[in-house]
């Protein structure tokens, strides 16, 4: 995670200047819009905003302006770069024929969908997607621990967040991943990204605001940092720490280009090159991104397209080269040309262009954005012949990722480490899953493993303790361990210790575990260890066939899976939902396969991991 410095790096990126205390359709906040044709000439307007995405496209046209021989030059396109951090205008500008292109995130196109979809002529045609973000945060107060957690009885979860930027996309994942609507919290809305009147100081001087949307640099500047917590020094707050960040969330927010259709289809070469010039442009900012990383020597070539990007953005926005500059660039998930084919063309990418146009559409809905569902088109490029102008290699993305990808998920600390999750139940010795009972169980599974890319998918099975603590008294009583006081269904316990007796609680889970591995009972007949093992193994066992289950239900219908995503694990009796069951309707509830989707370390990850 990057320094404080970056504290404005997407100030005012997407900002809408509207109301921070109501929902609003983006026609009002646009007023009446009339379409006009694209200017004409060589020069092509081309908004830019303010991230680490748009360096591409810096590099490959030389500047703002198209530079003698660079990439869009040798390519035979003439571009002029203008700020496109204002996203109403760029609207204005789009509308009104000023530029055939807008430049956001794919939530911000969803949002604008009315007015921009109305007319057959500006229908959105999104032609290249540049990056996942890496960089978006929601920072939450110590009663939150978990996104399961927003959905408060009583009182509702207060939310701050800005008005039609993009981190409305990613609080709009965040509450779907935990089946959550925007009717079960209170969304605060605020003017600005950041700064006086961004959602970090409402959530800093409003102890009434539960979390916040934010940047990196406002998260570092509450919590301390990506997996710390603020203790009320140094300008944190105290017990403020990051609920969910876009470091595991990797796909929920999306950079797109999209032209007018008008224009898409009076200039199919234009589109072709200007894709097949980011493209280009791509391969040589990772090659120099990832050569710095490597060595921490700062080439020419890095230098001088991390100081373009200083004079593009401000020093204000990028004030060093190899912390804020280069920290822009890292917290950006380039997907490249693998990531155009699977993002457009796999009909099995639930992060693809399909779901996510379907999502942009019910949040705009559903939200108050627009009265209307105004799609978008993808751009059915010949992604070989836009990799020969590009001359990178085209590769086609896999759709099933086996091997290495993921870091281990933090095993002994998952409490801490998880993000959402949710369960399945099961019968008694149950070890088949059947698709037609848990079909829907395994599509949630596969959308956050989808949704949740930088995320670990942790599959954990449970087992019933109640034989094993039936055991443990049987053993306990036959050894003279345990004394046994009371009435049939008013029993007390008591282990008898040289030091004396003391009151066993079988509702104490942990502690009955650590007596019976301290080999307490060894001898007996019917051992509660071994008995305690095959619950574990049964658990384990649980969790492989439901991992199995859900990857051959990925296959039968062609859905993309990380398979390194999906770890099982057994918890055995360690973690019941009812400790001591009296019944068997409670011993069922802790007959179950949990899903949990747990924080990795964003370090270990490979751009493979967001690309496929």
């Amino acid at each position: 995670m990057h320094t404080k410095n970056l504290a404005t790096t997407l100030c005012v990126a997407l900002s809408i200047a509207t109301s921070a205390t109501a929902q609003q359709l983006f026609s009002s906040i646009t007023g009446p819009l009339d379409v006009q044709p694209v200017q004409g000439g060589d020069e092509i307007n081309v908004p830019f905003i303010t991230w680490g995405g748009d360096a591409a496209t810096f590099l490959a046209n030389g500047g703002l302006k198209t530079k003698s021989g660079s990439i869009y030059d040798n390519l035979g396109l003439k571009l002029n770069l203008t700020p496109g951090d204002d996203f109403v205008q760029q609207v204005k500008d789009y509308m009104g024929g000023k530029s055939p292109f807008l430049r956001g995130t794919f939530r911000m196109l969803g949002q604008a969908s009315e007015v921009i979809g109305n007319d057959p002529r500006t229908k959105p045609v999104v032609i290249l997607q540049l990056s996942w973000s890496g960089g978006d945060h929601i920072v939450a107060r110590t009663d939150l621990r978990t996104l399961n957690d927003l959905k408060r009885p009583g009182k509702k979860v207060r939310i701050a967040c800005q008005q039609g930027g993009p981190h409305v996309g990613l609080l709009y994942d965040a509450l779907a991943a935990a089946q959550l609507t925007n009717k079960d919290v209170e969304i605060v809305f605020v003017n600005d990204l950041t700064g006086p009147n961004g959602a970090a100081e409402k959530f800093r001087k409003d102890p009434s605001i539960d979390a916040c949307c934010v940047i990196t640099p406002d998260m570092i500047g509450l919590s301390g940092g990506l997996d710390a917590t603020g203790t009320g020094a140094e300008g944190t707050v105290e017990g403020a720490h990051v609920l969910v960040s876009t470091q595991n969330m990797s796909r929920s927010i999306a950079d797109v280009y999209a032209v007018r259709s008008d224009w898409y289809k009076a200039n199919r070469e234009k589109v072709d090159k200007f894709v097949a010039g980011y493209l280009g442009g791509t391969s040589q900012v990772l090659k120099l991104r990832d050569e710095f990383e490597q060595s921490q020597r700062l080439s020419s070539e890095y230098r001088d397209l991390l100081t373009l990007c200083q004079q593009i953005f401000g020093e204000d926005v990028v004030p060093t080269l190899e912390v804020d500059a280069h920290g822009l660039l890292l917290d950006c998930r380039f997907v490249g040309l693998p990531g155009q084919v699977a993002f457009f063309e796999q009909s099995g990418n639930l992060s693809g262009f399909a779901p996510k146009t379907t999502a942009a559409l019910d949040m705009a809905t559903k939200w108050g954005y627009a009265n209307t569902r105004k799609g978008f088109e993808p751009p059915g490029l010949d992604y070989k012949k836009i990799a020969n102008l590009a001359e990178v290699e085209y590769i086609e993305p896999n759709r099933i990722v086996e091997g290495e990808g993921l870091a281990e998920f933090p095993g002994d600390d998952l409490d801490a480490g998880t993000i959402v999750s949710f369960t399945i139940s099961f019968e008694p010795n149950q070890t088949d899953f059947s698709v037609d009972r848990y079909g829907s169980e395994f599509d949630r599974a596969l959308q956050s493993a989808s949704t949740f890319g930088g995320a670990a998918v942790v599959i954990r099975g449970h087992s019933d303790p109640t034989k094993t603590l039936v055991q443990l008294i049987k053993a306990g009583l036959k050894k003279g361990v345990i004394r046994r006081t009371g009435q049939q269904g008013n029993y007390k316990y008591f282990l008898n210790t040289p030091n004396g007796s003391k009151e066993l609680d079988l509702s104490q889970t942990s502690q009955m575990v650590k007596l019976i591995d301290s080999g307490a009972f060894e001898g007996a007949a019917d051992s509660p260890r071994q008995t305690m093992q095959a619950a574990l193994n049964l658990s384990h066992a649980r969790a492989e066939k439901v991992k199995q289950t859900i990857v051959d239900y990925a296959k039968q219908r062609g859905v993309n899976v990380n398979l390194a995503q999906l770890q099982p694990v057994g918890a055995g009796i360690s973690d019941p939902v009812i400790a001591k069951p009296s019944n068997m309707a409670e011993a069922r509830q802790n007959m179950r396969v949990e899903f949990r989707i747990v924080k990795v370390n964003p370090e270990d990850l490979s751009e493979s991991d967001f690309d496929f």
